[in-house]
């Protein structure tokens, strides 16, 4: 006897069905633009062989790649974390025994303690997925619409019916620029009909409409696909992911939107891999395990808790001392060259090239604020130890 089908079997089964509709309409709008351009326009409307034979060769070198890095995007698995991230079967009973709150986060620090992690949520806690029961990794989110936790997720493409990340964002990067190289080689060899169209240079048959369309169609791809295509060049170059782009992600030590940003060459070379001979090809190259990665950050103390949003007090209060520091010795600087103004001149030319006094500026501090005429006459004092009376003007100077 065969198992009956629920109302929630059969929901997800036709939302399965749905999820392919968006890659099936790219498909009938390749196919068609294969013919429209390839009979239509090449075959039919192009007089000069020279003029077909390049056109056909170029164009089927575009759409070889374009349908290729296509593929991949939609049928590369997204990679899931690795088996250490998941919890034991005798941590998830220890985990559902316990309340929630702080004994939950302290059983998922010890789970976590030996685990590459180094990002929290906005409250400061391990990062915890409830349905896959498991320790988040860096960068890993769980995907509603897979109901799965994607290594390095950038989002859900409709246009794929796959999740975009790190098994296949290179794929998904190249299918963004062959598809736009794709239309826009349509939109310029098929603009000079385009035009025969409008001044009715064309014969009227059936090609006129197909050239017409074709050119339109290329012309709108071609523009969605530029912002697209650009806005995830300026995501790779930074090292974010969409989803950190709207979501900074959250350190120990707190906020930082550039804590995965290497440099542009090493981010560049964290998605398309060492070797650039493969980096124009549709093939997996990318660096890492999907599972950890490099990070900017320097001198964190593992140990320490996290503040997120930045607010850790002792950074605020040693940041206040090097400040006011900084303030008083900027304001001794500025008294002595006041007090030393008329002299500076004279005595930068005997005194071993300071213009400022011989003293340490520890020495007078104290009485540099309270009495500037005592630490003035012992300035002259000093001067008249080392050079004696040899220049009455500078003693002049001095007295005033």
């Amino acid at each position: 006897m065969a198992p009956s089908v629920g109302p929630s079997t059969l929901k997800r089964r036709c939302q399965r069905v749905l999820y392919w509709v968006p890659v099936l309409f790219i498909s009938i709008i390749v196919c068609w633009s294969y013919y429209a351009y390839v009979v239509q326009l090449c075959i039919v409307s192009m007089d000069q062989i020279g003029e077909k034979a390049v056109c056909l060769i170029a164009y089927h070198f575009f759409v070889i790649l374009f349908l290729w890095s296509y593929w991949q995007t939609i049928f590369t698995k997204p990679m899931n974390p690795a088996k250490e991230f998941h919890l034991s079967y005798s941590d998830k009973e220890l985990l559902e025994r316990e309340p929630r709150g702080e004994s939950q986060q302290e059983v998922l620090r010890r789970v976590a303690k030996d685990l590459p992690v180094y990002t929290r949520t906005m409250s400061g806690a391990i990062r915890y997925c409830d349905r896959c029961q498991l320790v988040k990794p860096d960068r890993c989110h769980h995907c509603s619409v897979c109901d799965k936790c994607i290594l390095k997720m950038d989002h859900h493409c409709p246009w794929v019916n796959n999740c975009v990340g790190f098994s296949n964002y290179k794929f998904f990067l190249l299918f963004l620029a062959y598809s736009l190289l794709y239309c826009l080689f349509i939109a310029a060899t098929d603009l000079r009909y385009f035009i025969k169209f409008w001044t009715n240079g064309l014969p009227d048959t059936q090609a006129k409409f197909h050239i017409m369309f074709l050119f339109f169609a290329a012309a709108m791809f071609s523009i969605s696909l530029s912002s697209l295509f650009g806005y995830h060049c300026w995501l790779v170059c930074k090292n974010r992911s969409t989803l950190e782009a709207f979501r900074t992600p959250i350190f120990r030590h707190g906020v930082d939107k550039n804590g995965f940003s290497l440099g542009v060459r090493k981010n560049l070379r964290q998605v398309f891999g060492d070797e650039k001979k493969y980096w124009l090809l549709p093939v997996f190259t990318s660096l890492g395990d999907g599972c950890s990665f490099p990070t900017c950050l320097v001198n964190q103390d593992p140990e320490q808790p996290s503040t997120p949003g930045g607010n850790n007090p002792a950074a605020k209060i040693q940041e206040l001392e090097i400040a006011d520091a900084c303030c008083t010795k900027i304001i001794f600087l500025f008294c002595a060259c006041v007090c030393q103004l008329p002299v500076r001149a004279e005595r930068t030319s005997r005194v071993e090239g300071h213009p400022f006094p011989a003293k340490p500026l520890r020495g007078s501090q104290s009485h540099l604020l309270t009495d500037t005429q005592s630490w003035t006459e012992s300035i002259g004092n000093n001067e008249k130890s080392k050079l004696g009376m040899s220049n009455p003007a500078l003693t002049m100077e001095n007295e005033t």
